[in-house]
């Protein structure tokens, strides 16, 4: 195994794989860790300097239970399928999750009227434990809730999850097992062949039998590059404001819209790390690089915030961003395989991909099967636990036996966020090492509370360049 951030790929027998998977993104990593469990040759290749760096780092951070999904969909079966696996999944490595349940909220007669209907498809998609709330119920349920508010379907399962503990997990996992991580590692060029691929990337060349495309906003792009042009990715952003932690109280279940023709519309939602969070927006756009914020955008925000959960407005916002949802103008994932080129394309996975993460992975394990991928027999894959960062559990700062074996985790850096110094060290000396800052905030979430890192910044940013992977080496090369 290895991670590779800089310097020429390998070369010769070392640069030639089985599987080569494309995006190390939340479903990318999935796969790999999957296909870990085979005696193969696999490689995981990302762009970006980190895992999860795209549309994995900025979205809802909901683990969905698929009750509206599209009834007979591929996104149907593999949101419920995925609902399950990285339930367990989550249970057996540490990352935080909570199952808070949801509430579908009808704030006129004629979406009071749509409720029924989305029982129903709930019932179809194999969820069948909703419940039609009363406007009495639904305020005993959220007292804090906006007034007009006529009735709930609630939607029990539903939960809150760390999406970026989540993607470091599967990379982390696939890594130990003997996966080849490859970051700041863009394919330029594909050049297929027989029995191998040739990937052109900025860094050299790897050979590989059989390919992955799950390149997020660029699944698209990349088909070009093997003469494929089946889909067209459009960007839809979405923008979201995140509370301050003391707005925590206000809200006791994930408050969902009615959907619309664009999605499941503006959300409030608690997080896993205590903050509440509203959004997004759902702005379809031509610039796959357009992660900015607008005033426009979060002024929306705050009055649709406003009418649901009237006193969020009276919270501090700790934070803006936004996140790009790759749109391809069809209510389903565009997962298929050609045989022919023994290629898999994992494309137009949506907001749901981080549910539906595992599921998708054992359906491509299953995909190149069918484009002739003799994975061999299975063995298990190396032991996780992960670093707690949920505030649902105890957190370094406040374990006295972990203080007692190392000090440096009773040593707090970030006080916004309670992290402590042993927890940045663990990050910077760990198998996958953030490749800078904003890395180690996803690790670790330093710099991510209510100051932003104005106070905390110049000591992490210490603690990065003593620790870090230009100094430890690993994941440096």
């Amino acid at each position: 195994m290895s991670v590779t951030r800089t310097g020429a790929l390998p070369l010769g027998a070392e640069a030639a794989y089985d599987v080569v998977v494309v995006g190390a993104g939340v479903v990318g990593s999935a796969i790999a860790r999957t296909l870990a469990r085979h005696p193969l040759r696999i490689a995981l290749v990302e762009a970006s300097n980190d895992v999860g760096d795209g549309t994995s780092k900025a979205n809802t951070a909901i683990l969905h239970t698929g009750f509206d999904a599209v009834p007979g969909t591929l996104e149907a079966r593999l949101v419920r399928e995925g609902h399950r696996l990285l339930s367990a999944y989550a249970q057996e490595t540490g990352i935080p999750a909570e199952p808070l349940g949801a509430l579908l909220v009808a704030w006129d007669e004629g979406q009071r009227a749509t409720l029924p209907r989305l029982a129903e498809k709930a019932e179809r998609n194999g969820h069948r434990t909703t419940r039609l709330l009363t406007a009495a119920e639904l305020r005993a349920r959220e007292p804090h809730l906006g007034p007009g508010g006529l009735a709930a379907l609630e939607v029990p399962g539903e939960a809150v999850i760390c999406p970026w503990t989540t993607t470091l997990a599967y990379a982390t996992q696939a890594v130990r097992s003997g996966v080849d991580l490859h970051l700041n590692c863009s394919v330029e060029k594909v050049r297929p062949g027989d029995p191998y691929h040739r990937l052109v990337t900025r860094r050299g060349v790897l050979r590989t039998r059989h390919l992955v495309n799950a390149c997020g906003l660029h699944a698209d792009a990349f088909d070009a590059l093997v003469g494929r042009e089946d889909f067209v990715v459009t960007p839809r952003r979405g923008q979201l404001l995140v509370f301050d932690k003391f707005a925590r109280d206000l809200v006791r279940h994930i408050l969902l819209p009615v959907p619309g023709p664009l999605g499941k519309g503006v959300l409030i939602t608690p997080t896993v790390y205590g903050n509440v969070l509203l959004g997004p927006t759902a702005e379809d756009l031509d610039d796959k690089t357009a992660t900015g914020t607008s005033a426009e955008g979060l002024a929306g925000l705050r009055e649709q915030g406003g009418r649901i959960l009237p006193a969020l407005l009276d919270e501090e916002v700790t934070a803006v961003y936004a996140g790009l949802r790759a749109a391809t103008g069809q209510e389903d994932y565009r997962i298929a395989a050609h045989p022919g080129l023994r290629y898999v394309t994992v494309g137009g996975i949506r907001s749901t991909g981080l549910t539906a993460s595992l599921a998708i992975a054992e359906h491509v394990r299953g995909l190149l099967a069918d484009c002739g991928l003799d994975p061999g027999p299975e063995h298990p894959l190396a032991r996780l636990r992960m670093p707690n960062l949920g505030e649902a559990s105890s957190r370094p700062y406040r374990d006295a036996r972990l203080i007692a074996g190392n000090p440096e985790f009773g040593s707090i850096v970030c006080h916004c966020e309670r992290v402590t110094k042993g927890e940045i060290r663990a990050a910077l000396t760990s198998t996958i090492p953030p490749g800078g800052l904003d890395g180690l905030r996803r690790r670790t979430r330093a710099r991510g509370g209510r100051c932003q890192g104005h106070h905390c910044g110049a000591e992490v940013r210490a603690l990065f360049e003593e620790y870090g992977p230009e100094k430890n080496g690993r994941g440096a090369r």
